[in-house]
Formats: C-alpha cells, sequence, structure tokens
C-alpha cells in the first residue's frame, strides 16, 4: 500500500485539514492509517502522549483519528526565536537556537531524524498521510524542503494537490504547481483538489472541464468553504475564524501580541454560544470586557515589550475586572522575568512585569514539558504545561482579587466541549465526504 503526500498549490490551502479528511475516510474502508509532517513551521504545539512536543496541526490531525501522539508525527519544529533566529526542536526537545541561513544550511543533518521516524510510523500502519508545507515548488527552496519533495522521492508516495479557489488563480497555480514539479513526482500525481469554493457548485464544472481536459489533471474533487472554528494552526487561521454571536452574555478580549502562541485554549470560548470572543491588537479601552486574557507567548520578554509600547501595560495595571493569564501571560503577571541564560534574549537581562504576583520569574534552559490531570480554580482540568519560565512560589497557578493565572494549557476544555468538538469534526467530514472520489484515490494507493 502507499502513502499519500497532500501537496497545496498556495500557503494556507487547506492541507492540514485534508490531511485529517482524507485520513477519516481511509479509516472508514478499514485501513489503518498515520498522520506525518516532516517539519512544521509553528507557534502552536501540544505535549504529546509521550511528554515530547509537536506542532498542534499533527496532534489535532492524531486526535481526530484517534492516533496515539508522539514526536513520531513531526520529527523537526521550528519556533521563532529573537532576531533572525529560530527555536529548533528535534523528535519533541528543543536542541537550540538557530540562524534560519544556519538551519537551511545544516539541513543535511536533520534528515536522519525525519527518515527514523517516517520509518517508524510507516512499520505500524498500512498508510500514511503526509502533510506538505507551503508550496511545494518554491525553486530556490526545492532543495531544502523536507516536507513535499524529499518525503514524495524518498517514499515514493501519491500525491494529492489541493488548491484554494478562494485566493483567486487557482488555474495558474494548479498548472503552475503540477508542471514545475520533478517529472517522477508529476507521474505519482493522483489529482487536485480545489478547496473553499463558495456558490452554486455547478458554476464550476467548466472550470473542472478545463483542469481535466486540458491540463490532464484528475479532479478529485470540489469542497465548499466551510468553516471549523477548530484546530487554528497559526495566527492567520485564528484571524479567519468565524463568530456570529449576537446576544452574547459574556465578552472576552484576548491581547493578541506579536508572538501569541497555544491559541487553540481559546477554542472553546469560541464554540460557547453566550461568549462573544475579541482579539485585541491596540491599546482600545478594556473595562468593557467581563474578562481580559493574556494568552501564552514564544517570546514573553518581547511580548511583554510590546504590551509597554503599545499602553496596554499600564491599561491592564489599572483594569479592576478579572485578568486570566496563561502560561506566557502568566509569567507577565509577575514582578519581572529574568533571563541570565539567555534562553529569549542575545543577552541577559531582566524585564520588569505587571507586578500583579510577588515573585519573579526565572527562565532556564530546559523547557518544562508535561501532560496530566490538574486542579485548577476549583475544577479539574486534562491540560499540559509548555514553558521556560519557572516560579518558585507559585509553580502551577495563582488566584486572589481579579488576578488569575496559570502556566497549564486546556484550561477552557470540558466534557461539552469535547462533544460539540466531536459533533462539529463529524458534521465537517461528512460533508467532505459527498464531495472526494475516494474510489479514485483508492485504486492508486490500495
Amino acid at each position: 500500500m502507499r502513502s499519500i503526500s497532500i501537496f497545496g498549490t498556495s500557503s494556507d490551502a487547506g492541507k492540514s485539514t485534508l490531511t485529517f479528511v482524507i485520513g477519516r475516510l481511509l479509516q472508514e474502508r478499514g485501513i489503518n492509517v498515520g498522520v506525518f509532517k516532516a517539519q512544521n513551521v509553528s507557534n502552536n504545539s501540544r505535549v504529546c502522549d509521550d511528554g515530547s512536543e509537536i506542532a498542534i496541526a499533527q496532534y489535532f490531525q492524531a486526535e481526530v483519528l484517534g492516533l496515539p501522539t508522539s514526536y513520531h508525527l513531526n520529527p523537526i519544529l521550528l519556533k521563532s526565536g529573537h532576531g533572525n533566529s529560530a527555536s529548533l526542536i528535534v523528535k519533541g526537545q528543543v536542541v537550540t537556537d538557530k540562524e534560519v541561513r544556519d538551519y537551511y544550511r545544516e539541513l543535511d543533518t536533520l534528515k536522519p531524524a525525519v527518515d527514523e521516524c517516517f520509518e517508524y510510523l510507516n512499520e505500524r500502519y498500512e498508510c500514511l498521510v503526509c502533510e506538505g508545507a507551503g508550496s511545494p515548488v518554491e525553486l530556490n527552496l526545492m532543495d531544502k524542503d523536507l516536507s513535499n519533495i524529499y518525503i514524495a522521492e524518498k517514499y515514493n508516495t501519491k500525491i494529492i494537490l489541493v488548491a484554494d479557489i478562494e485566493k483567486g488563480g487557482v488555474f495558474a497555480s494548479i498548472w503552475g504547481v503540477y508542471n514545475l514539479l520533478p517529472e517522477a513526482l508529476r507521474a505519482n500525481v493522483i489529482g487536485v483538489i480545489v478547496n473553499k469554493f463558495r456558490g452554486d457548485r455547478s458554476l464550476f464544472d467548466e472550470g473542472v472541464n478545463i483542469i481535466e481536459e486540458r491540463f490532464g489533471i484528475p479532479v478529485l474533487g470540489v469542497l465548499p468553504y466551510l468553516s471549523l472554528n477548530l484546530g487554528f494552526e497559526d495566527s492567520q487561521s485564528l484571524k479567519n475564524f468565524v463568530q456570529n454571536k449576537p446576544h452574547p452574555a459574556k465578552k472576552i478580549g484576548i491581547i493578541n501580541y506579536p508572538t501569541m502562541s497555544n491559541y487553540n485554549d481559546f477554542e472553546p470560548l469560541i464554540a460557547d454560544e453566550t461568549i462573544f470572543v475579541e482579539f485585541i491588537t491596540s491599546n482600545i479601552a478594556l473595562e468593557s470586557f467581563d474578562l481580559i486574557i493574556l494568552p501564552g507567548s514564544k517570546r514573553v520578554i518581547e511580548d511583554l515589550r510590546w504590551l509597554k509600547k503599545t499602553g496596554l501595560f499600564d491599561a491592564l495595571k489599572e483594569r479592576h475586572k478579572e485578568i486570566l493569564g496563561i502560561c506566557g501571560g502568566y509569567q507577565m503577571m509577575f514582578e519581572s522575568i529574568l533571563d541570565e541564560e539567555c534562553v529569549e534574549t542575545s543577552e541577559p537581562s531582566r524585564e520588569d512585569a505587571l507586578g500583579f504576583i510577588d515573585d519573579v520569574i526565572v527562565f532556564q534552559k530546559e523547557k518544562v514539558l508535561k501532560k496530566g490531570e490538574y486542579s485548577i480554580f476549583g475544577k479539574t482540568v486534562q491540560g499540559f504545561e509548555i514553558h521556560h519560565g519557572v516560579s518558585g512560589k507559585f509553580p502551577l497557578s495563582y488566584e486572589k482579587n481579579h488576578i488569575k493565572g496559570t502556566f497549564v494549557h486546556g484550561l477552557f476544555e470540558d466534557e461539552a466541549f469535547e462533544a460539540y468538538k466531536k459533533t462539529t469534526i463529524d458534521s465537517f467530514i461528512a460533508t467532505m465526504r459527498e464531495e472526494i472520489d475516494m474510489e479514485r484515490i483508492l485504486k492508486y494507493v490500495v
């Protein structure tokens, strides 16, 4: 049985979503399916069953398909670093901060980790659905591409192209990507899925004919634009979320600083019909919100400085209604943040913080990665921790007057949200099931 690569004809074409959709449809035909992405670039990650760290997209895909989670699903993860550097996470553990140019220069040293993880999964699953990254034919980067060309060539995967029609230029993007692929990979292309179509599907019948007859590429489906509001992989996806709540009982503001991370903490709030969620990017009046949340941050000191620059720092100090800090946001609530080991900064530094909590946050090189059951704020949470900063006095959480904070992610998830998530995902997949030509896909895979 052959594995499948999902290639986008552009960024944000829907690769992450189609990976779990096609995975579920293969499962329904009795095929043992795994998911894989060689390299991801994301500030949004989760702690796996094995205590490692992977991108949220692969964690979410595994969750949808009912798979155990481990670093094998996403062996290379890059998170934004200071300046032009990135935090390099290999097999679920932080290795170093590395300049992007150095990362590309030393890319060959990472291929053994990618191979090890692919082959580990390949021994355990009949078919791997492998998510690509961005466009597979960025000509100046094709030799540095681990997620698309490298996997497809080395493991001879069948390829499904995904094109985002909403962006415009769908024909050019399909034709261009297909014809810029290496000849051997063009032969492995099963077909293309046209994604995010709005309106009357029959209006694109002629478009399907053009792609199939003039381009010679089978169309495996034309999928409707359908908001999921789950599994947000990046800030762009978050900004596109749909919210229609004309009479909310509660209004929550979330500070959207430049390197906000772990936005999935707020999916239960977005799903709740009684709560209106607003992401705050400038110094607006905060008193109209029932709750202000300081979310996770990949660069805590940098985002703290951004709060000061925008004026939100002073606005938060003046607020007397509830403020909740999560992970990086929790760390900002302390008196100061000390980074003597240069975890986030290029030289040892100390940054004054909001001063709500009587202690100092100390950054340590070794990242805290934990997953489990926590008792916080009077309830039990199935959550996880993922942070460099630590507090001696308040190592897990703090609560006094209008200030609450914790290192634990997953605070708003409960049984009601899990039921909502299952229903929403099942409904989403059911819609896509009607539009995807699985028989043609199976002909090439089985």
